[in-house]
Parts: structure tokens; C-alpha cells; sequence
């Protein structure tokens, strides 16, 4: 291979950019969930899946080049609250049977024969893969406003008294459940 083989193969600053900044937003972006009263009852042990959950999907994510690098773990954090507040419709039901399934299978927890989902339409993956792009959105934007808080507070433009910072609250358009 000649030495501008090589160095074709070499990724852009941008790339290492983008790559450092979705590996560390793995490990520190904000959990999105739906907007409600019941965010605080969210699982612990699903919850403590998401870092882990993350950087794998940011690995598939890289080597295939496509979809988000959002899991199911995610997902389902994401209609827990959503899930207590009423019943939602068949297909939303199916969709969160689908990616409770996919998260017990992560944690290797068996899942019992009558609630396992294993495979969802494509309408309904549709669905699904909309309601993952939402979310990676949201995180995305969340890191983008706390890096130039950060950055703000560097430069001394912004006086904070506070060091703590609260996560970003989700209140925009929701994806429909109904």
C-alpha cells in the first residue's frame, strides 16, 4: 500500500471530534424520559445499564455507520413514565413489551413465555427507530448546551453560584403514543 493509501485511510479531525465526543457522551449525557410525575420511580438496575448499553450501540453505530446509537434499555427508560400515567395503544404496548424483552435479555434475566416480544413489525420498528433518533436528538442537544455553559462559565461570561446543573427537561414535541 503506498503511503496516500494510507494516509486516505486516516480520519478527519472532525471524525476523532465527533467519535470522542459520542464516547463521552455515553458515559455522561442525561437520561431523556418522558415528561411526568413518575420520573423519579424509574428502575435502578435498567437504569444502570445505559453506560454500558451506550457504548456498545456507539461501537455498532461506528462499524456499520448507520441508525442512532440508542438501545432498547434507553428506550424503555424512555416510556417508563409515559407507561404509568395511562394505557397507551396496542402498538406502543407492543413496541414497550418489545424493548422490555431486548433489556432483560441485556441484564440476562429470563424473560417469561407470555410477555416476551420478539419481533416487531416494520411499521412498528419504524416507530421505533423515530422514537431512538428522538432521543439520541434530545442528548445531543443536552450536551451541546451544557458544553457551551461550560464554556460560558470559562470565559466568565455567566456568574454561577450553583456549581450543580440540572439536567435538561424534556417539554418539546413528544413522539405520539396513542
Amino acid at each position: 500500500m503506498t503511503l496516500a493509501g494510507l494516509q486516505a485511510k486516516q480520519p478527519s479531525e472532525k471524525q476523532v471530534d465527533g467519535w470522542i465526543s459520542n464516547l463521552v457522551g455515553a458515559l455522561t449525557d442525561p437520561i431523556i424520559v418522558w415528561p411526568g410525575p413518575w420520573r423519579d420511580d424509574i428502575p435502578e438496575n435498567i437504569k444502570q445499564q445505559i453506560p454500558l448499553e451506550r457504548l456498545i450501540m456507539n461501537m455498532k453505530f461506528e462499524h456499520e455507520g448507520k441508525g442512532v446509537p440508542v438501545g432498547d434499555c434507553e428506550a424503555l427508560l424512555y416510556m417508563f413514565p409515559r407507561t404509568m400515567e395511562e394505557p397507551m395503544g396496542y402498538e406502543w404496548t407492543h413496541i414497550y413489551s418489545y424493548c422490555f424483552t431486548k433489556a432483560m435479555e441485556f441484564m440476562k434475566i429470563e424473560v417469561p413465555a407470555d410477555l416476551r416480544v420478539d419481533k416487531l413489525s416494520d411499521y412498528d420498528m419504524r416507530q421505533l427507530d423515530d422514537l431512538k433518533r428522538f432521543i439520541w436528538d434530545k442528548r445531543v442537544k443536552a450536551r451541546k448546551e451544557r458544553a457551551r455553559g461550560e464554556t460560558k462559565a470559562a470565559a466568565g461570561e455567566t456568574k454561577t453560584t450553583n456549581r450543580e446543573t440540572k439536567e435538561l427537561e424534556v417539554k418539546t414535541v413528544q413522539p405520539s403514543f396513542f
